[in-house]
């Protein structure tokens, strides 16, 4: 929800994730059948965050550093998680309704705080 009115996150979490998966085969590679799901099922969580941050009730930072700790742990790349948000960012901007430069806005900061960060691990 964004001033009251709702977002289809879901629908959102979709683009963002074929166009994610369509330049990054590896991710497939990884995840299999499950890329799709997984990588929309991530994003929905990322945006809502980022919605969360625009109401003021989230810190959307901290929430992507704690999603970049465990990707870590697992062997994720780092860059994808970039990337993926630099793209939701890209999504918000085309289809929010409402205060889209704001929300793509922060979803680019909180991409290049990731890019800059070495290690979320210390």
């Amino acid at each position: 929800m964004l001033d009251g009115i709702w977002v289809d996150l879901r629908a959102l979490a979709r683009e963002v994730s074929v166009r994610f998966i369509a330049e990054t085969p590896a991710y497939v590679d990884r995840y299999g059948e499950h890329a799709e799901a997984w990588c929309t099922h991530d994003c929905q969580h990322m945006l809502s965050w980022a919605l969360g941050a625009e109401e003021g009730y989230v810190d959307l930072g901290g929430q992507v550093a704690w999603l970049a700790r465990v990707l870590e742990a697992r062997g994720f790349p780092l860059e994808w998680l970039a990337r993926d948000l630099e793209l939701s960012a890209a999504v918000v901007g085309e289809r929010l309704p409402r205060r889209a430069n704001e929300v793509a806005a922060r979803l680019r900061d909180v991409a290049a705080t990731v890019r800059s960060t070495p290690t979320f691990l210390d």
